[in-house]
C-alpha cells in the first residue's frame, strides 16, 4: 500500500510538472516591428509604414468597420498635415506581445500621443493599440483614442481658414 501511495505520488508530480508555453513577452520580433513602424510614423514615411502591413490588413480605428490600408495612409497624411509636431511618449508607453488562447500573436501598445498643432494648439491623447501579426506581418489593427479635443481643433482650423478664404475674396 505505502509503495502503491509513493507510485501515485510519483506519477502526480511527473503530470503536474509539464512545461506551459510562454503567452507574455516584453520583447518580439513583432513587437520591434511595431516600434518600427512607430519610428515611421513619427517620420511621416508612409511607405516603411505600409511595409509592415500584409497587404489584406483590416485597420480599425475607433470602429467595427475595417478601413484599407491604402485609406488609413490617406487619413493618416491629412491628420499629420494639420500638425507642426507629433509623436508618442516614449517614457511612459507600454507594450508587450501575447499569444492568446486561440495561439494568435497579438502586440499591444499604450501611449500618450503629444502633438502640436499648426494653428499652436497642443494636443495630448492617450492610444491603445492592439496588432495582429501573421507571419511577422500586421494583419490587423484596432487603434483607439478619444478623438474629440483633435477633432474639434482641426474644425476650428478649417473655419479659420474658410474665414480667411472669404476676407481675400
Amino acid at each position: 500500500m505505502k509503495n502503491l501511495l509513493v507510485i501515485g505520488l510519483f506519477l502526480l508530480a511527473m503530470t503536474s510538472c509539464e512545461e506551459h508555453k510562454q503567452q507574455y513577452f516584453a520583447e518580439s520580433d513583432e513587437t520591434k516591428t511595431l516600434e518600427a513602424g512607430i519610428a515611421a510614423y513619427e517620420d511621416g514615411d508612409w511607405a516603411t509604414w505600409r511595409g509592415h502591413f500584409a497587404d489584406t490588413a483590416k485597420i480599425y480605428v475607433n470602429s467595427k468597420e475595417p478601413v484599407t490600408l491604402d485609406a488609413r495612409v490617406n487619413e493618416l497624411k491629412a491628420m499629420t498635415g494639420a500638425f507642426s509636431s507629433y509623436g508618442f511618449d516614449k517614457e511612459k508607453d507600454h507594450m508587450e506581445m501575447v499569444i492568446d488562447k486561440n495561439d494568435e500573436t497579438w502586440v499591444y501598445y499604450w501611449a500618450t500621443h503629444n502633438g502640436s498643432m499648426t494653428n499652436g494648439t497642443n494636443l495630448s491623447i492617450p492610444v491603445h493599440l492592439a496588432v495582429q501579426f501573421v507571419d511577422g506581418k500586421i494583419t490587423k489593427e484596432h487603434i483607439y483614442f478619444d478623438g474629440t479635443e483633435m477633432n474639434a481643433a482641426i474644425s476650428a482650423m478649417q473655419a479659420e481658414a474658410a474665414k480667411e478664404s472669404e476676407s481675400t475674396e
